[in-house]
């Protein structure tokens, strides 16, 4: 009886405190006069603190709650708004609160000249609620309408700066691609709509199995939400927006949305191994891929998406790895380093008057020693450096490959992409910080805002303590399996041999006395001119293709109509003016009537 009572107690205080964190979040947004950045600071606070109860909570009872409040039809297919607060959602919320928390305060020195700074912090407000509301729907349409949420508010964000052309069209593109994922789940939702006769993700999950072609339609959700190859210009153009923006959609929105709809959906997944090669194939060619491009780039945050590009890659190929709890475990540690990485990067940027390239940086870590030491553990933790964030998971799902019996394509492709991620980390750090500074002397770079630091040191706290965190309280753990030594430690040694190639390089590069531009490497900078023939190359065909269809068309309309009835009217012309007072032209009329008078009396 008493442990029954304990279980209610423990069920009511966890609704309780999930419910007073959305109530605290929806509070400045009901409230007019509390639209402004310092009360949404405050509120995004309260509701960080508020969100831990329940990640204790679940910690302690290890059990999911669903709940039921309000119906919307009863119709032949009944819908409810149903909320599910299990692991993932329970431990995801404080986890994206905080990074929040942190990215709000950050905003108020890095966008403290822009007029309608309160309006943009609402609009990130908003986008993380809209994240929120994937993470704990139990309904596929409830959970669209979050999914068009996030890609509604990256377009407003992505475009704030609305006067530049590049932010407008950055902003198009995130927006078109993601239609594209959108097909696709629209058209999934419809197929399981009418033969399941439900939309609630954990009835769908009862059947024992689920065909190829719906499947397919949420993996390309996935890959356009999340920028998997084919669908990924739009992540490093995204980078015209404000660094902000930036920091919030790599790390706990928008990018992980797609990630997360395949770990919820998962038990349909591993039924299906079609699905699962075509989830490895994925991830291993994009974070190969998004790697490879990294390493060409000089503008600092198209470094640092690429990079969340390529881990977004890593999610997808532990996805068909039919790891889901890794790739959550990913998921989470990966915001801490992401949020930490383009929060310095904004810091870099805003003190060297809006300057991005890295090769106009240097020498910053005597000016800025807290960013630069910041930037340089995100990047550690990026790396995968042991027991710091990333170690956790990025070196767990390499030991996942190494100990699957899947093809070896996967696991080589993904241990040159860790190599390339710790050679284009390196190179970051060593050209914002190692070198002769190359910015303007005029230029006095300064770290004397606690907004601008505090919020750098927070998150750095969450990059170096965020793994441990997660892998000591998840309570899915992966199965622990008996590896050799070289198999354990090989994430450790190609990262190892990514960062000496690195620094060869460097010196090499220093001391080169005529620097040449390789095919490969144009190639590359240019994203495999993928950009050029997806955007250019391809709408041009299409483009010149109409033309020469319209021409045409207008060549049979001109021949059909005008030409047939200029000859009609010609030969009527001539037949009417052949009567010129001859013999002969009476003779054979007279004929010709005659014979037509006899065979029509015949008849």
């Amino acid at each position: 009886m008493q442990f029954q009572m304990k279980a209610k107690m423990s069920t009511l205080l966890f609704h309780s405190a999930i419910m007073t964190t959305l109530t605290i979040l929806f509070v400045p947004l009901m409230v007019p006069r509390l639209t402004n950045l310092k009360t949404i600071i405050v509120t995004t606070k309260l509701a960080t603190i508020t969100s831990i109860i329940p990640a204790l909570l679940l910690m302690y009872s290890n059990s999911q709650s669903v709940t039921m409040n309000l119906t919307w039809t009863n119709t032949l297919l009944p819908l409810k708004i149903t909320f599910m607060f299990d692991v993932y959602a329970t431990l995801f919320m404080p986890t994206a609160l905080f990074i929040t928390w942190a990215i709000l305060e950050f905003t108020k020195w890095y966008m403290n000249l822009d007029p309608h700074q309160d309006k943009f912090s609402k609009y990130l407000l908003l986008f993380l609620i809209a994240m929120l509301l994937i993470t704990t729907s139990n309904n596929l349409l409830q959970l669209f309408i979050g999914w068009e949420g996030v890609g509604i508010m990256s377009f407003l964000l992505i475009g704030w700066w609305h006067g530049r052309t590049n932010a407008i069209t950055a902003a198009l593109q995130a927006i078109i691609y993601n239609r594209i994922g959108d097909i696709g789940f629209i058209l999934s939702m419809a197929w399981l709509s009418m033969n399941y006769n439900t939309l609630e993700v954990q009835q769908m999950l009862s059947h024992p199995y689920t065909p190829t072609l719906p499947l397919l339609g949420l993996i390309l959700a996935a890959a356009g939400k999340s920028a998997q190859f084919g669908l990924h210009p739009w992540l490093p153009a995204a980078m015209e927006g404000p660094t902000p923006v930036s920091a919030l959609l790599h790390s706990s929105t928008m990018v992980v949305a797609g990630v997360f709809l395949l770990i919820r959906v998962h038990p349909l997944l591993e039924k299906n191994e079609l699905t699962l090669t075509t989830c490895l194939c994925l991830g291993a060619v994009t974070t190969t891929f998004a790697a490879l491009c990294a390493i060409t780039q000089n503008d600092i945050k198209k470094i640092i998406a690429f990079s969340t590009s390529s881990q977004l890659g890593l999610m997808m190929l532990t996805i068909g790895l039919n790891q889901p709890e890794l790739t959550f475990q990913h998921i989470t540690t990966h915001a801490f380093f992401k949020a930490l990485l383009f929060l310095c990067a904004g810091s870099l940027i805003h003190n060297l008057n809006n300057e991005q390239d890295i090769r106009k940086m240097g020498g910053m870590q005597k000016t800025m020693p807290i960013t630069t030491s910041c930037i340089t553990l995100g990047s550690l933790a990026l790396m995968g450096t042991p027991f710091l964030a990333g170690f956790y998971t990025k070196d767990s799902i390499i030991e996942a490959m190494n100990t699957s019996h899947l093809n070896a394509w996967a696991l080589m492709t993904t241990m040159m992409a860790t190599s390339l991620t710790a050679a284009y980390s390196m190179r970051l750090i060593y050209y914002t910080q190692l070198i002769t500074p190359r910015h303007s002397v005029w230029i006095n770079p300064n770290e004397n805002d606690q907004a601008q630091t505090k919020p750098i040191l927070r998150l750095a706290l969450g990059a170096i303590s965020a793994g441990l965190f997660v892998s000591l309280i998840f309570p899915n753990k992966t199965q622990i399996m008996t590896m050799t030594t070289t198999t354990k430690l090989s994430a450790c040694l190609v990262t190892l041999v990514g960062l000496i190639c690195a620094l060869d390089l460097i010196h090499q590069t220093t001391y080169l006395n005529k620097p040449q531009n390789t095919q490969h490497h144009t190639a590359l900078s240019l994203l495999m001119f993928f950009n050029n023939l997806a955007h250019w190359y391809m709408p041009h065909a299409a483009m010149t293709f109409a033309k020469t269809s319209t021409q045409n068309d207008s060549h049979w309309y001109h021949l059909i109509i005008p030409k047939m009835l200029e000859k009609m009217n010609t030969f009527l012309t001539n037949t009417l003016t052949f009567n010129k007072g001859l013999t002969t032209t009476h003779m054979k009329m007279f004929i010709v009537t005659l014979m037509t008078c006899l065979l029509w009396l015949t008849l």
